[in-house]
């Protein structure tokens, strides 16, 4: 009877495994660099949408100064038009200037008034594109975690669902700027 050959296992095993500790370590470093390209994304849209904020808010504050500007310039022409009335009851002449005045008033309210609509439609505007990158900035930080989670666990789908959130936050910035 032939004896058996007898192969050595030990040294097969150390090659299995160090093949696989090395096949993990290089997913790491792949969930890791998934996970920093996550972060630059996150943090260049978050710079935006707080750019977005506040232009919206500046926006916002100079459609208010308008407004108040609105408001006064209809308070002189009321308070004119109050005089003229009041100097006709009196059965006086009004001085002309007045009546230029009041006309000049009411033709300064329309211009004031187209823009302060265009100022506030520029903050609603600046805050549409707030709202969205700041979906974005979720999507990319829900993604950076789910990368953590990926890493912890040793789950390559995880890791997968990491990357597809994050393309979903790069869809939903892009289509909804």
């Amino acid at each position: 009877m032939p004896e058996e050959i007898e192969v050595p296992t030990e040294h097969l095993h150390e090659q299995i495994e160090h093949s696989l500790e090395h096949s993990q370590e290089s997913w790491i470093m792949k969930v890791a660099l998934t996970a920093a390209l996550l972060s630059v994304l996150a943090a260049i849209t978050a710079l935006f949408a707080g750019h977005y904020a506040n232009e919206a808010m500046i926006e916002q504050i100079q459609a208010s100064d308008q407004w108040s500007f609105y408001q006064a310039k209809g308070i002189k022409a009321a308070v004119l038009e109050n005089k003229m009335d009041l100097l006709k009851q009196l059965g006086k002449e009004t001085a002309p200037e007045d009546t230029r005045n009041a006309e000049r008033y009411r033709e300064e309210q329309k211009e004031i008034k187209k823009e302060a609509s265009e100022k506030q439609e520029g903050s609603g505007r600046y805050l549409h594109r707030h709202n969205a990158l700041a979906k974005g900035v979720t999507l990319f930080q829900i993604s950076i975690a789910i990368c953590a989670i990926s890493a912890l666990t040793r789950r390559k789908w995880l890791w997968y669902g990491s990357i597809l959130t994050g393309i979903a936050g790069i869809i939903l910035v892009y289509f909804l700027l």
